[in-house]
C-alpha cells in the first residue's frame, strides 16, 4: 500500500480529523441503522458461529456437524457438493467425479435424513448454501423437520436462494433468469404461508468480493441484485412488509480491515434507505440490513498456510466490529483442500476468543465516531451509489448480468488486484514477500471416489422400492405446473415427501424451462 490507497484504490490520508466526518449518526437500533441493528448489539446475545461445513456422504458430514455443536457451534451451514447444487443425481454422467467433492452429496429425503440424524431442529438455526436448487433443499430440509414433530414455527435459518450473483461470479445456475427468479418468488410465497421464521434468500456479496471486485462494488452489485429480487415479488403479487423481513444477506470479510468495517456499516445505511425511500417499506424490521459473513477464502494462501490463521482473525473481528448477525471463520488448511477436523475447530475457537475473551462485544460500534471510519464509511457509499446508479441506468441487475457488463467489471477489478500482487505493491506475506521454501506441508483433508459408487449404490436401492407409478404422477404434474403460473412449491414437496430425487425433479424443469448458456437472454 505504498502509493497511500487501500485495496479498492481510495486515496488515504496520513491522519484523519473532526472535519472528515459529516453529522453523528443516529445510536444503533435506530434508522438507518448505521450503527448497528441492535441498540445493544452483543450485549445479550453474540453472533450465531455458524461453520461451513459438508462433504463426502451425508453421515460423515452429520458426524461433523455434531462435533461442532459439541465444540460450541451455535448454528449448523450446510455446503452441498456441486451436482446437487446444479440438480444432477449422483449417478448421472454429469456429476461424475464430483460427488462429495466440495460438499455433501443429497439426492434425495433418504441424505436428507442421514445428513440431520440426531440434530433438533426446533433448537438449531440453519444456514443452506444452495441456490438454483434451493427451493428443493429447504422443502428437504422442512419434512425432515416435520418427521422430527418440529412445527413449522420453530423451522428456523437461511437458504441462500440467489440466483443472480451466480450469473455474475459463480456459476451453478441452471436455468435462464426469468423461470429462475419464478423460483426464488414461489419460495418467498411458501414460506410466508408455512415457514414464518425461515429467512428466504441470503443475497450475496461473498462470491462476487471472491471473484474480484471491489468493497464499494461487493455492496452495490449485492443491492442492485435484493432491488430485483423485491421487484420481482412484488410483481409476483407480494407485500414488500409481508417477505422483506425474511431477506437477509452476505458478505465477505476481507484483509483491508477498516474498509470491511466501513462496507458493513454503510450497506446497512443504504439498505435502510432503498426500502423505506424506493419501496416504502413502513416495518423497521424491512429496512433492517441483517447480515452473515465469511472470512475471505481468496485472501487465504497455500504457501505458509499457518499465517491464515491470523488473516482469518483479523477478517473476523472485522466482521463483529462491523455488526455481523452471523459468521464463518475459515480453516487456516482450506487453500489446499477442505477442512481437516483440526483446522475447523481452530477456526470456531477464533470466534469464540473474539466473543469471549476481548470484550469487544461488550460495545455496540466501538469504532463508530471514528473519523477514519466515519469518512470511510461515507466514501464507500459514495463509490457503491454510483454503481448503482449505473445499473440502474443500464436497466437493472437482471440486465447488466444478461449483457454481460456485471462480470466485465467485477474482472476488471481482479485484474488491476492482480498487477498489485505481481508487481509487489500488494504485499502478501509469504507469497511476494518473506517467501519461505522450507515451510513443512501441511496434511490434505481428501474425499475417497468410493463416495460416488455408495451414492450410486444407494440411489439404486432407493429406486427399486419406490413405486416408478407415484414417481411418475408426481413428475407430470411438476411439468403441467412449470409449464402455468402455479406455486411450484407445494408439488415439489409432495415429490420429495415420496422420494422422488432432486435429480428427477430438476430435469423436468430443465425440459420445460430450458438451460441458461452465457450472453444468452432470458
Amino acid at each position: 500500500m505504498s502509493e497511500g490507497k487501500n485495496d479498492s484504490g481510495l486515496p488515504l490520508k496520513p491522519v484523519y480529523s473532526a472535519d472528515d466526518r459529516r453529522a453523528e449518526e443516529p445510536l444503533p437500533g435506530n434508522f438507518p441503522f448505521t450503527r448497528g441493528i441492535h441498540k445493544d448489539m452483543y450485549r445479550g446475545r453474540l453472533w450465531t458461529m455458524r461453520q461451513y461445513a459438508g462433504f463426502g456422504s451425508a453421515t460423515e458430514s452429520n458426524e461433523r456437524y455434531r462435533f461442532l455443536l459439541k465444540q460450541g457451534q451455535t448454528g449448523l451451514s450446510v455446503a452441498f457438493d456441486l451436482p446437487t447444487q446444479i440438480g444432477y443425481d449422483s449417478d448421472h454422467p454429469m456429476a461424475n467425479g464430483e460427488v462429495g467433492k466440495v460438499g455433501v452429496a443429497i439426492d434425495s429425503l433418504e441424505d436428507m435424513e442421514l445428513l440431520l440424524k440426531d440434530i433438533p431442529l426446533d433448537k438449531v438455526s440453519t444456514s443452506m448454501t444452495i441456490n438454483a436448487t434451493a427451493s428443493m433443499l429447504l422443502l428437504l430440509y422442512e419434512l425432515v423437520a416435520e418427521k422430527q414433530g418440529c412445527p413449522p414455527e420453530k423451522i428456523t435459518g437461511t437458504v441462500q436462494n440467489d440466483i443472480l450473483k451466480e450469473y455474475a461470479a459463480r456459476g451453478t445456475y441452471i436455468f435462464p433468469p426469468k423461470p429462475s427468479m419464478r423460483l426464488v418468488t414461489d419460495l418467498f410465497g411458501y414460506c410466508g404461508r408455512h415457514l414464518p421464521n425461515w429467512n428466504t434468500i441470503s443475497i450475496s456479496g461473498y462470491h462476487i468480493r471472491e471473484a474480484g471486485s471491489t468493497a464499494a462494488e461487493e455492496i452495490a452489485f449485492t443491492l442492485s441484485h435484493a432491488i430485483a429480487y423485491v421487484e420481482a415479488a412484488q410483481v409476483a403479487g407480494l407485500a414488500v412488509d409481508e417477505f422483506a423481513p425474511h431477506v437477509s444477506f452476505f458478505f465477505a470479510a476481507h484483509m483491508d480491515f477498516f474498509e470491511e468495517v466501513a462496507k458493513f456499516r454503510a450497506a446497512r445505511r443504504m439498505w435502510a434507505r432503498i426500502m423505506r425511500d424506493r419501496f416504502h417499506a413502513a416495518d423497521q424490521r424491512s429496512q433492517a440490513l441483517r447480515f452473515h459473513t465469511q472470512t475471505g477464502g481468496v485472501t487465504l494462501t497455500a504457501q505458509q498456510p499457518l499465517n491464515n490463521v491470523v488473516r482469518t482473525t483479523l477478517e473476523g473481528l472485522s466482521a463483529v466490529l462491523g455488526g455481523t448477525q452471523s459468521l464463518h471463520t475459515n480453516a487456516y488448511d482450506e487453500a489446499l483442500g477442505l477442512p481437516s477436523q483440526n483446522a475447523a475447530e481452530l477456526a470456531l475457537r477464533t470466534q469464540q476468543l473474539i466473543g469471549y475473551e476481548t470484550a469487544v462485544p461488550l460495545v455496540a460500534d466501538p469504532l463508530g465516531g471514528s473519523y477514519y471510519v466515519e469518512n470511510l464509511t461515507d466514501r464507500v457509499e459514495e463509490e457503491a451509489q454510483a454503481i448503482m446508479a449505473e445499473v440502474d441506468e443500464l436497466g437493472g441487475a437482471v440486465a447488466c448480468i444478461e449483457n454481460g457488463w456485471t462480470q466485465r467489471r467485477i474482472g476488471d477489478s481482479a485484474y488491476r488486484m492482480q498487477r498489485r500482487v505481481e508487481s509487489g505493491d500488494r504485499v502478501i506475506v509469504g507469497v511476494n514477500r518473506y517467501e519461505d521454501t522450507n515451510a513443512a506441508p501441511v496434511e490434505i483433508m481428501k474425499v475417497s471416489p468410493r463416495h460416488q459408487a455408495a451414492q450410486t449404490q444407494a440411489l439404486k436401492r432407493l429406486r427399486a422400492r419406490r413405486s416408478q407409478e407415484v414417481v411418475d404422477r408426481h413428475l407430470v404434474d411438476i411439468e403441467r405446473a412449470a409449464r402455468g403460473t402455479d406455486n411450484l412449491m407445494i408439488l415439489l414437496k409432495a415429490a420429495l415427501a415420496d422420494y422422488v430425487t432432486i435429480g428427477e425433479c430438476c430435469a423436468v424443469l430443465r425440459e420445460v424451462f430450458g438451460e441458461y448458456r452465457p450472453g444468452e437472454a432470458a
